[in-house]
């Protein structure tokens, strides 16, 4: 499987695959994506769009509510904004090839943890199995302010 960097001629596919797990994720228009692409850490996909990644780090220009609840609580750290996997493509490990992916880059770059959130209401124990499968914990949780959402904030160091 080769792990490759989002480009621009990838951003209908991306955007495609994100609005059809917008649960779980939040919708976003062509507009919004391009700009998340462009503040991100790391952003990458397999495939012709089998599963993509968009991470952030804290230097990130992102407005956030969950983004901004890291950063105002850490001072290294990369965060997993999304992630989603094409339902032809799932159950031959992607996800997690992205986060192993996203580990070495952010240790690379001296990165201390790896955060996300992930939806408590409504809930996604799909997500709750991986994480913890990757050794994250809960640090926090929030009610987001459209008052749609709850989310549990989780944080995996990256140091031994």
């Amino acid at each position: 499987m080769i792990i490759e960097p989002i480009a621009p001629d990838d951003e209908p596919a991306v955007l495609a695959l994100n609005n059809r797990h917008a649960e779980e994720l939040s919708l976003l228009d062509p507009p919004r994506l391009s700009h998340l692409l462009a503040e991100s850490f790391h952003a990458r996909r397999v495939g012709s769009l089998d599963a993509f990644l968009i991470a952030f780090d804290e230097t990130a220009g992102y407005d956030s509510p969950n983004f901004l609840w890291f950063r105002e609580r850490y001072d290294r750290f990369a965060y997993v904004d999304r992630i989603a996997v094409a339902a032809r493509a799932r159950g031959r490990g992607l996800a997690s090839l992205l986060y192993e992916d996203l580990f070495a880059r952010a240790r690379t770059a001296g990165h201390r943890r790896i955060v996300c959130e992930v939806n408590s209401d409504p809930p996604n124990p799909a997500s709750d199995a991986f994480h913890a499968s990757f050794g994250f914990r809960e640090v926090g949780n929030a009610r987001l302010p459209d008052g749609k959402k709850t989310v549990r904030y989780f944080e995996r160091s990256l140091t031994p």
